[in-house]
């Protein structure tokens, strides 16, 4: 993941191939407009059709939400951040999020694109239905709407200036991009960095 320095305009070109280059970019309508149908439908079919209890589905959907808070920190402080050696893996991180670091502010890859994104989402899926049986249709859609509070957090960062009661995630965030890298792996939320000791010192 390394590079020379921070650039704060700009965009790097990651494949020589235009519809490849095309494919890692976004924005966040493109994202809502496909998860929100799906979060809708799963909730809906799950009552319509598997007899799951709203009440239930509710339950589950505030126990998905929460737990994407701690899939965001565990993902982006141990694969986001993987340290790596061969030049290989060293070009798969900075794809995945090295790009990211050193053009922060670049507002077409502060989400993950659509392909990718469908895909990891669907193994997830499987991954849950496995685990929990057709219950995975009301943990899923909380787990979901994390993921879409979390992109939403984000392109808001990097994107513009932080309201007053959100001032702390923009600092931590932004410490993690500008002064402590190793620090503040939350982003739309500091309780798993306070957990585990990683909010970046003010000082810092």
């Amino acid at each position: 993941m390394e590079f020379d320095k921070i650039k704060n305009k700009g965009q790097a070109r990651l494949f020589k191939n235009d519809y490849m280059e095309m494919m890692t970019k976004t924005h966040p309508v493109v994202i809502y407009s496909i998860y929100f149908p799906v979060i809708i439908f799963m909730l809906y079919y799950g009552v319509s059709y598997k007899g799951l209890s709203p009440w239930y589905e509710l339950l589950l959907f505030i126990v998905g939400a929460l737990f994407w808070s701690i899939f965001e920190y565990v993902m982006h402080r141990y694969l986001f951040h993987m340290i790596v050696e061969s030049p290989k893996a060293m070009k798969f991180v900075y794809t995945m999020h090295g790009v990211h670091h050193e053009y922060p502010r670049d507002k077409e890859r502060l989400f993950m694109p659509p392909v990718p994104s469908i895909v990891v989402a669907s193994l997830l899926f499987l991954l849950a239905h496995a685990i929990m049986g057709w219950t995975a249709l009301c943990f899923f859609p909380g787990f979901l709407f994390g993921y879409l509070m979390y992109g939403s957090m984000h392109f808001a960062i990097h994107a513009f200036a932080p309201p007053k009661f959100l001032k702390a995630l923009w600092r931590n965030h932004h410490l993690h991009h500008y002064k402590a890298p190793e620090k503040g792996f939350g982003v739309s939320s500091v309780l798993w960095d306070v957990v585990f000791k990683t909010v970046p010192k003010k000082e810092e």
